[in-house]
């Protein structure tokens, strides 16, 4: 990857013996796989066992995720936070999983719609949840610095399925506890 980038920097007109882009090349590649790792991360993984028996059948809700990913299509950034919720039947996720099985897929080359199926899915698919929701609300570079540049302009996505899709009064409470 770093011989790539410097080809880039060469293509645009740079000159890789400038002193600020001495280590660019292999800078710029090591943040890309930090921004792409959730390529090399797994479900199994992520969750790792932390999935909890438990009485509960009352919507959990984790809230304000926040989450950086990339356009697929424009390799930029798209910034912003995730909104997540499910009702249990027997089993609770840790805490802490809901928000790496946020990043896991986040850290991939992405479309926001994209990306919030498979955050439902998955979180419907490891817990075996009557309902799930899921609101991604992000900004993307893509349209702020190039393009129609309109900086005040964001995205919003949902997901709903179970009883988040078919019950209007599960799916209302969902939002009201969010603020939406």
């Amino acid at each position: 990857m770093k011989e790539q980038f410097a080809k880039i920097l060469e293509a645009i007109g740079e000159d890789l013996e400038r002193p600020g882009l001495l280590d660019t090349p292999a800078r710029a590649a090591k943040a890309m796989s930090f921004l792409t790792q959730g390529y090399q991360q797994d479900l199994d993984t992520v969750v790792n066992g932390a999935l909890f028996p438990s009485d509960s059948s009352e919507m959990i809700i984790v809230k304000d995720i926040e989450l950086y990913s990339m356009c697929e299509h424009h390799m930029l950034p798209f910034i912003g936070k995730a909104h997540v919720a499910y009702i249990p039947t027997g089993k609770v996720l840790g805490l802490s999983k809901i928000a790496r099985i946020v990043d896991m897929f986040a850290r991939r080359l992405q479309i926001q719609e994209q990306l919030t199926v498979q955050v439902a899915e998955t979180i419907r698919d490891v817990t075996g949840a009557a309902g799930v929701g899921v609101i991604i609300e992000a900004k993307h570079m893509c349209m702020m610095m190039r393009g129609v540049q309109k900086q005040n302009s964001s995205m919003i996505t949902s997901v709903m399925l179970g009883s988040m899709r078919t019950s209007d009064a599960t799916r209302n409470e969902f939002l009201r506890l969010i603020g939406k």
